[in-house]
């Protein structure tokens, strides 16, 4: 009785190690962004919110996002970062408009889900008031924030680099996160296109 116990708990560690890699082997929707701190292998989520995932993408593949600051960053919530227009720190950067600009493909309509949530790791969408008004811009939680479910985008979850991510430099409460000479994405990629 014993060695079937140990038998049928052998097999779901299987089955959970083999789901789990086969998240992390999908190369066409794994996106390494390259921090100062260290790579963040981020899994993306196109069962979720394919058209943001697939726009996320296309931006990579421009080289859209490589130099772009993480202006918003809030200890305890998020690091927000993804402003194409503003934020490239290397040509255009205006401290001023970051976090104000996307990029120059059409705003997203809302992909909300129930399926997932908001926990330290999950990578959102950020918008304006409208919620079809997803762009470029996107976040990643330092720790759970229940009242973002179903009314942000889930685009994907850190796979690793967590430790690279709570090293990202921290904005001014009393300036809504806002970031005096932020850290950026130096490089960001998708794993497919080595």
């Amino acid at each position: 009785m014993k060695f079937k116990g140990l038998a049928a708990f052998v097999v779901l560690a299987g089955l959970a190690a083999c789901s789990v890699s086969a998240l992390a082997a999908d190369a066409e929707n794994t996106m390494v962004i390259t921090l100062k701190d260290g790579d963040v292998t981020v899994a993306l989520r196109p069962d979720l919110a394919p058209k943001h995932v697939a726009q996320i993408k296309k931006l990579v593949r421009e080289h859209a996002y490589d130099n772009v600051a993480f202006h918003r960053v809030i200890d305890g919530f998020m690091a927000q970062t993804g402003d194409v227009k503003f934020g490239n720190m290397k040509k255009g950067y205006d401290p001023n408009l970051a976090g104000t600009g996307g990029s120059d493909l059409p705003d997203l309509p809302a992909e909300f889900t129930t399926k997932a949530h908001f926990v330290r790791g999950v990578v959102g969408m950020a918008r304006a008031q409208d919620p079809n008004s997803a762009n470029s811009q996107f976040f990643i939680m330092f720790a759970p924030a229940p009242p973002l479910d179903g009314q942000y985008t889930i685009v994907g979850e850190v796979e690793s680099g967590m430790d690279a991510v709570d090293k990202i430099k921290k904005g001014d409460d009393a300036q809504n996160g806002a970031v005096a000479d932020p850290d950026r994405m130096i490089k960001v990629r998708i794993a497919a296109d080595k």
